[in-house]
């Protein structure tokens, strides 16, 4: 195996963990779905296979490897007794076959266990503690190990009871919070009579009422609890998985009507089949069934692997379809100005729900699919999350429709829009993106939170909130129009310190802070300018290496046209193709460039000292771990940067040296194994204390 191929597994590898994780946040901690089940089962899929084909991949922290869903740290922690796992997917009637037969080969089995099947619902996991009978610990599943403590949210639940008679010293008792459909519709009917926003679906309508910091909310909202299962035990309560669910009962708890229990693995997929034909009519969502080893001793011998266990198997569902028309496809920018097209479709039930809009992820995806305004199509809505379009009725098609053609300028700023060129892949990015940052619409409220941070103009008073407020009363457009907000309020109608939450004093202090900020380093200007890729580090480079702006300005806006200009950025270590790119792309939109012109009217940009070129560190790449006591990581960065070299947030065989405080980890190893210098913080102060 060629060292590319290695190269080329390891990128997709990170991508794939990157959109997992992404995904997972999305999915666990803020119940806000991104993905349908069937994409996110696709790239699961492949995440297994990559590690499968090259094991090296996968470490401790790959999703393979651990059960998603962090606690988010509204709630307080709390640590289950017993990990709450996973479960491993199946998607073919030889995957249930084959399910069996590791069970079977792992016990040593001649004939076939009995199974229980039960339907696999699509809620919230909870795990209860009881002691001595008594209900004393609620918490959400989390990351298996570490949940949310919601015990009070919990007990608002008339299906958990606070009292089990004749329950062990110790039990922790699993199951799913769920809403039912009917419940579903009327709780979004109420959000929409308040003016709130209504919920996605169920799942995300139970998830989102039983995190409720306030416990009032929770005790209004209609949540149900289907017992399946038990963690921690002090002794034992049943033989089998079937008998346990019966004790379940007998303890006033509800388990799912629908479970059936099979001795053949053709009565498996009978009972599947039965339970998706009758899906439609059931009163709450499910996604699959769930198989586990009927023997609780046979569970026990048969345990776990990272993130599952060995007994149980989920057999998923496969996606909801229906065939209607594309009418239009609406070009929606994100905060970050990545174009994103949406299929506007005749609506159409899928799965018992009106789907008008569909995700086409982007212009690539419509080529490879040949979408075309006006086709037929098929619509995907799987686990109730982002319709897709999967596939073109191409038969069906007018004969003069013509090919999309995704447009390269933004549709809400007119501003160009660019596909950036990945230099480890050498393609170019999936998402289009609008260059004009500076004035764009959909991007600036992001762009302006950016420019007041600390580490960019840091004016004092002017937060998020105040941004967001500003700029939805069209006081602060782009930057420039902050540091005229004083002048325009004397002669403003609607003054500042007439609004809610604004006081004379207070708009003083910020109108004062403002002035304060009027002159500015180049390093910090740069990086304000919210440039794609120019991070803090990135800018005080090009701010040392360039001066001036005016000198950094007229090479960026040359990138294009002029090779000299490109060698003056790629000769700067830490600049490679991509920022250069995204550089240029950003001086050679005009909008941008208008907008930083009236911004220059308004402010004063000190020059910065050429990088230093006579220190021990010149040129260095330096890494800073563990705790540092003399001062904060921010100043040693920017002491090392001082004096011209170059600070990485990894160690690798580029690093020159480390300087590990106090409590280093990993960075530490990997420099011992890689052979790189390593410094304490005295004698990092040594080394440079003379050139400070």
């Amino acid at each position: 195996m060629s060292n590319g191929e290695v190269e080329q597994a390891k990128t997709q590898w990170q991508a794939l963990v990157k959109q997992i994780k992404a995904a997972d946040m999305a999915y666990y901690e803020d119940d806000t779905p991104t993905l349908s089940d069937a994409e996110y089962d696709v790239l699961r899929q492949k995440l297994l296979a990559l590690e499968e084909k090259f094991p090296d991949l996968k470490t401790q922290d790959s999703p393979s490897q651990n059960v998603s869903g962090k606690p988010s740290g509204r709630f307080p922690k709390s640590t289950h007794l017993v990990p709450m796992l996973s479960l491993d997917n199946g998607f073919r009637d030889e995957d249930v076959q084959d399910f069996v037969d590791r069970v079977m080969k792992f016990l040593n089995l001649s004939t076939m266990p009995a199974f229980v099947a039960e339907p696999k619902i699509d809620g919230l996991s909870a795990n209860l503690l009881y002691r001595a009978g008594e209900l004393v610990s609620g918490a959400t599943r989390g990351d298996g190990r570490v949940g949310e403590e919601i015990t009070e949210n919990l007990r608002t639940l008339d299906d958990i009871p606070d009292f089990i008679k004749g329950a062990p010293q110790e039990i922790e008792i699993r199951g799913e919070v769920y809403m039912s459909h009917d419940d579903f519709a009327a709780l979004n009917e109420r959000q929409i009579e308040a003016g709130e926003k209504p919920f996605a679906n169920p799942r995300n309508a139970a998830a989102g009422s039983l995190r409720q910091l306030d416990v009032a909310i929770t005790s209004t909202r209609p949540l149900h609890f289907f017992a399946y299962g038990v963690g921690a035990l002090s002794e034992p309560i049943a033989e089998t998985q079937w008998d346990m669910l019966k004790k379940f009962e007998q303890w006033q708890f509800q388990t799912n009507p629908h479970g059936k229990r099979c001795e053949t693995v053709q009565e498996m997929l009978a009972h599947y089949r039965t339970i998706e034909a009758d899906r439609a009519t059931l009163p709450f969502d499910i996604d699959g069934v769930v198989y586990k080893v009927d023997r609780l001793d046979f569970q026990k011998r048969l345990g776990a692997v990272s993130r599952a266990p060995r007994w149980a198997l989920a057999h998923k569902f496969p996606a909801e379809q229906a065939r209607t028309q594309l009418l239009d496809i609406d070009i929606q920018v994100g905060r970050t100005g990545v174009l994103t097209p949406v299929a506007k479709l005749q609506p159409v039930t899928v799965g018992g729900v009106v789907v008008s809009n569909a995700t086409l992820h982007n212009e690539d995806e419509i080529a490879r699919k040949d979408i075309r305004l006006n086709d037929w199509v098929i619509v995907q809505r799987a686990g109730d999350v982002i319709p897709q379009i999967v596939e073109v009725d191409k038969k069906a098609r007018n004969k003069n429709a013509k090919p999309y053609r995704f447009p390269d300028h933004c549709p809400v700023c007119g501003s160009a829009a660019v596909r950036e060129h990945n230099n480890k892949t050498g393609a170019l990015d999936a998402a289009r993106r609008c260059t004009g940052g500076m004035i764009c619409d959909a991007q600036i409220v992001e762009r302006l939170k950016h420019f007041v941070s600390r580490r960019a103009f840091d004016i004092d008073g002017l937060g998020a909130k105040q941004v967001e407020l500003f700029h939805q009363l069209g006081l602060v457009k782009e930057p420039a129009d902050i540091f005229t907000l004083a002048e325009r309020d004397k002669t403003s109608l609607t003054r500042l310190r007439n609004l809610e939450g604004f006081g004379a004093k207070s708009v003083e202090n910020l109108f004062n802070a403002i002035e304060a900020r009027r002159q500015i380093g180049l390093g910090r200007f740069i990086f304000a300018l919210g440039i794609r890729h120019v991070g803090e580090t990135n800018a005080q480079l090009l701010a040392q290496n360039f001066s001036t702006f005016e000198a950094f300005r007229t090479m960026a806006e040359n990138i294009a046209s002029d090779e000299q200009a490109r060698d003056n950025f790629l000769a700067i270590d830490g600049i490679g193709e991509t920022v250069m790119e995204a550089i240029g792309n950003f001086f050679q939109e005009p909008h941008n460039a208008q907008a930083v012109d009236r911004l220059l009217d308004q402010v004063t940009i000190a020059a910065e000292e050429k990088l230093a070129h006579d220190t021990p560190v010149a040129n260095k790449t330096i890494v800073f771990t563990g705790s540092l006591e003399s001062m904060t990581r921010d100043e040693a960065k920017a002491q090392a940067t001082g004096l011209g070299a170059k600070v990485a947030g990894s160690v690798s065989a580029k690093t020159d040296m480390v300087v590990a405080g106090p409590g280093a980890g990993s960075k530490l190893k990997k420099a011992q194994e890689l052979g790189v210098k390593i410094l304490s913080e005295a004698e990092w102060n040594a080394l440079v204390a003379d050139y400070l």
